[in-house]
Formats: structure tokens, sequence, C-alpha cells
């Protein structure tokens, strides 16, 4: 028997859908768009170009139900979003709390999140700028 699909369920697999189905459009808009070019790059695919259709839509497929089965969805309520961080505050401001990561060791495993935040901030600069070092400005 299947479980009855949440909302926020219905609402991914609709979102999900839309994608696939823009994005055959967007293969048939780019086929059309680029002529015999976009045929050509389509005809190089030949006889592949069924299992990769295929396979995208396996792939979807399997990504559904890792979402219904892992209960990935949205918070439920706007209570759920703002206890998490009150806690995280609570937490931050109390001394005591403090005093228990520093004699437990949790600092390390803080510590190692802390660099591991940091440095998926500075890639996700250095994505945004695409260049390594400042700003290309031409």
């Amino acid at each position: 028997m299947l479980p009855i699909a949440s909302p926020a369920q219905k609402k991914a697999q609709d979102a999900l859908g839309a994608a696939s189905a823009a994005f055959i459009r967007a293969g048939e808009y780019a086929r059309h768009a680029l002529g015999p070019f976009g045929a050509r790059f389509s005809g190089l695919l030949g006889s592949y170009q069924q299992p990769v259709k295929y396979n995208l839509s396996v792939a979807r497929e399997v990504l559904k139900q890792i979402y219904t089965a892992e209960r990935l969805q949205p918070p439920s309520s706007l209570g759920a979003v703002l206890g998490s961080y009150s806690t995280l505050w609570s937490r931050t401001r109390s001394i005591s709390y403090w005093r228990e990561i520093i004699k437990s060791g949790e600092w390390a495993r803080l510590g190692v999140y802390a660099v591991e935040a940091y440095g998926v901030f500075k890639v996700g600069e250095i994505v945004g700028r695409r260049s390594l070092v400042g700003y290309n400005v031409e």
C-alpha cells in the first residue's frame, strides 16, 4: 500500500516533472535554434539518444524515491524554524554550554564544522566572482 503523499511531496514531484519537461523543451529549442549544428549534435548521440533520455528519467524517479523515503520536506511550520534558531542562540549565549563543550572535547568537532562552513562560503565566492582572486574589472 502506498503512503499518502503530503502537499510538499506533491509540489516537489510537480516541480521535478516541470523541470524535466523544461529540459526536454530546451533540448528541442536548442536543436531548432542551432539549426544544422543542433541536428548534428543530436545526431552524434545517434542510437544513444534513447538510453540517455531513459537514464535521465530513471535518475529522476530514484531522486523522487529518496525524497520520499528520507522524508525530505520543508519545515511544516515557522515555529519549527524559529525554535531551532532560538535553541542555537540560547546555546551561544550560555557560558555553561561552552564550558561543557570544552570539557567534553566537542570543541574540535565544532571547529571542523566552522572550517567547513568557511570553505564552502569561500568556494561560493570564487564561483560567484568567476575569479580566484578579486573581481575581473574589464
